[in-house]
C-alpha cells in the first residue's frame, strides 16, 4: 500500500475512537506531499504510523494540531528518522493478557499441569506475566494473585522482594466481553516463561521503558499507568528474553520448558511484520511442535496475516472490513474469538466458527 493511504487507513480505521491526536495527524500527513516525502525518504518498513508518530512523541512533539505537529517534523526530520531507524514498532501490552487468560486457564485445566510461556515477538516481555496482574471482566469481581510471586525458573534473578518486604501493586486489566468466553475464578500457575525478540527490550533500562510509553497513543494515558504498574511488576523478576529470529529459536527454547509443564506458543501482532515465506515457515514449525511435543498455540493477530489450516475458511461474517480494528484469537490455528488490540474487548466466538 502506498504510504498516504497506509496512513490514511490508520486515522480512519485504527486510531479512530482511540486517538483523536493521531487521527488528525495521520490524516493530515495522508494529504501533504511534503511530510510525505520526509516518510518516503525511509525503508519502507520503518514507515510506519506507529513508528514515525511514536519517533516524534519521544523527541518531545506533545499533541498539538497537525499544524504544529507538521512544523515539529520538518524541523526535526534528521532526528527522528534517527529514531525510526534505531527502534522499531514494539507496542508491549500487558492489557492484551486479559484476552489469552481464559484460554491459558482453560489449557492449565485440560492439561493439569503449570503453564510453561514463550512468547514471540516479545518485547520486554511483559505479556509472560499474566498471573502476577489482577483482571476485571465486565465490571465484575476482580480477579487476582492468591499469593505474592516468587522467581520461576527462566527469570534473570532470583526474584527476591525488595528489603523492605512491598512488592509493586499489578495493575487491573479491564476487558469487556460477548458472547460466552471461559472465564476464570482464579489464574493459571505459570513455573516457566521466556520470550524471543530480534531486539529485546529491558525492563530494567529507562531508554527502553521510555520508548514503550511514547508507543502508547495519545489520549490513553490509563494504558501508560498500567504499563509502569506492568514494568515494575517484571523488574521484580525480570523474564528470560533471547535475542534472534523466532523461526531459528523456537524449536530450541521449547526443548529448554521443565518436563512437568504444558508448553504454550504465544504472540500478538507479530505475524504482520514477518515476510509471507517466514509466516509460512513459522506455521509449519508450530504445527510440528503441536503435532510433536504437544504445544499449545495462542495467536492474536489481524486475520489477514494469521495463516489458517488448509480445512478452515476462517470465520462467518468476518472480512477485511468488519474487521478492521479486531485482532483475531486462535487456539492451535482455530479461531475461538475476536479481540480489542490492546485487550479491550474479548468477543466470544460460537463453536461453529471454530
Amino acid at each position: 500500500m502506498e504510504t498516504a493511504g497506509w496512513y490514511r487507513n490508520f486515522g480512519l480505521y485504527e486510531a479512530a475512537g482511540q486517538s483523536e491526536t493521531y487521527v488528525e495527524w495521520t490524516l493530515g500527513i495522508s494529504q501533504d506531499p511534503e511530510v510525505l516525502d520526509l516518510i518516503n525518504a525511509l525503508p519502507p518498513a520503518k514507515r510506519q504510523p506507529n513508528l514515525v508518530l511514536a519517533a516524534a512523541r519521544s523527541l518531545g512533539v506533545g499533541t498539538p494540531d497537525y499544524a504544529g505537529f507538521r512544523r515539529f517534523l520538518l524541523s526535526h526530520g534528521d532526528a527522528v528518522r534517527a529514531v525510526a531507524l534505531a527502534r522499531s514498532t514494539q507496542t508491549n501490552e500487558p492489557g492484551r493478557c486479559a484476552v489469552l487468560l481464559p484460554s491459558l486457564a482453560a489449557i492449565a485445566t485440560a492439561e493439569a499441569k503449570p503453564l510453561a510461556l514463550i512468547e514471540v515477538g516479545a518485547s520486554a516481555g511483559l505479556v509472560l506475566y499474566p498471573d502476577r496482574y489482577r483482571y476485571q471482566y465486565d465490571g465484575g469481581a476482580i480477579i487476582a494473585p492468591q499469593t505474592a510471586p516468587s522467581a520461576g525458573a527462566g527469570s534473570r534473578n532470583s526474584g527476591a522482594p525488595p528489603a523492605d518486604g512491598t512488592a509493586p501493586e499489578p495493575p487491573i486489566l479491564a476487558c469487556a466481553t460477548s458472547g460466552n468466553p471461559p472465564l476464570p475464578t482464579s489464574l493459571p500457575d505459570v513455573s516457566w516463561r521466556a520470550g524471543i525478540d530480534l531486539n529485546p527490550l529491558d525492563v530494567t533500562a529507562a531508554g527502553d521503558v521510555a520508548w514503550l510509553e511514547a508507543l502508547i497513543w495519545p489520549g490513553q494515558e490509563f494504558r501508560v499507568r498500567r504499563l509502569r504498574r506492568a514494568v515494575e511488576v517484571a523488574r521484580r523478576d525480570p523474564p528470560r528474553l533471547v535475542a534472534g529470529d523466532l523461526n531459528q529459536l523456537l524449536p530450541e527454547l521449547v526443548s529448554q520448558a521443565p518436563q512437568d509443564a504444558v508448553v504454550v506458543v504465544l504472540h500478538s501482532a507479530v505475524l504482520a511484520y514477518l515476510p509471507e515465506p517466514d509466516r509460512l515457515r513459522f506455521r509449519t514449525i508450530i504445527d510440528g511442535l503441536i503435532r510433536d511435543r504437544g504445544v499449545h498455540w495462542l495467536a492474536n493477530e489481524g486475520p489477514g496475516v494469521m495463516p489458517m489450516p488448509t480445512d478452515c475458511s476462517g470465520v462467518p461474517g468476518l472480512d477485511d472490513r468488519t474487521q478492521r480494528g479486531r485482532f483475531l484469537l486462535s487456539h492451535n490455528g482455530r479461531p475461538v474469538a475476536t479481540t480489542g488490540p490492546h485487550g479491550q474487548f474479548l468477543d466470544w466466538l460460537p463453536p461453529e466458527s471454530a
